[in-house]
């Protein structure tokens, strides 16, 4: 069995896999790192080998720690990917992203797949039917331009992300929700659209931590999937082991 290891900015991610299926998935605060590992391999001692991918650089403890309970492979940009890699600054393509398109690749092979990841930032990530990464867009993403409001005005409250009751808003709360939420919906109904125009019969996939609130909405021509990324690393683990 496999293990991946998401390594966030606050949060870590973790999940094992019998193959191609999560059979137990859980978080925890970067600093009980060392303690879920050890809890996580009590319960499934059959994992033999590991995938980390960390967006602000791995702790030499973290792989240490995990490299004595099975083999571990630490994503980098020299990892081994499936698909052509057209990006023209590889070396600054983040892991997430890597990761999203290797899940995609393997989810709906040569095909034109968008990959919309709605979290700290919007991603979109362009894999096109001849398997080649051609790119994409990073935006803002929703909780991002609620503290935009707050922290670059006098007077704006920070909210919580809530789905507008109209999109005329009728006092600041409103306004500011109708603004932002409505605002990312309709770009990425602008975003999909212009990949529309261009690549056929085109599928798109959502994932994040705001896809669930985003499908609500964003129910056409969409796939939702909240483990798309862990899904991804799994994938990358199995491509790199040999």
């Amino acid at each position: 069995m496999n293990l991946v290891v998401d390594i966030g900015n606050t949060f870590v991610k973790y999940a094992v896999f019998n193959k191609d299926e999560i059979v137990y998935d859980t978080n925890s605060k970067s600093n009980d790192f060392v303690r879920t590992i050890k809890t996580l391999f009590k319960e499934h001692s059959s994992v033999t080998h590991a995938i980390i991918s960390s967006v602000g650089g791995l702790e030499k403890r973290d792989f240490d720690i995990l490299s004595l309970f099975c083999n571990v492979h630490v994503l980098t940009h020299k990892s081994k990917v499936p698909f052509k890699n057209s990006y023209a600054t590889p070396q600054t393509l983040g892991l997430d992203r890597i990761a999203l398109v290797t899940a995609a690749f393997y989810h709906n092979p040569h095909e034109n797949n968008l990959i919309i990841d709605a979290g700290t930032c919007i991603t979109y990530d362009m894999i096109n039917d001849f398997d080649e990464y051609l790119g994409g867009a990073i935006s803002p993403g929703i909780q991002m331009r609620y503290k935009a409001l707050n922290q670059q005005t006098a007077k704006l409250p920070l909210l919580e992300k809530e789905e507008p009751l109209d999109f005329i808003g009728n006092c600041t709360k409103n306004s500011i929700h109708s603004g932002v939420i409505n605002g990312v919906y309709h770009e990425i109904y602008g975003v999909i659209d212009q990949y529309n125009s261009r690549f056929k019969d085109l599928t798109v996939i959502l994932t994040g931590g705001d896809a669930l609130f985003l499908s609500e909405r964003l129910k056409n021509t969409i796939f939702a999937d909240s483990k798309f990324l862990l899904k991804g690393l799994n994938y990358l683990l199995e491509y790199n082991k040999h």
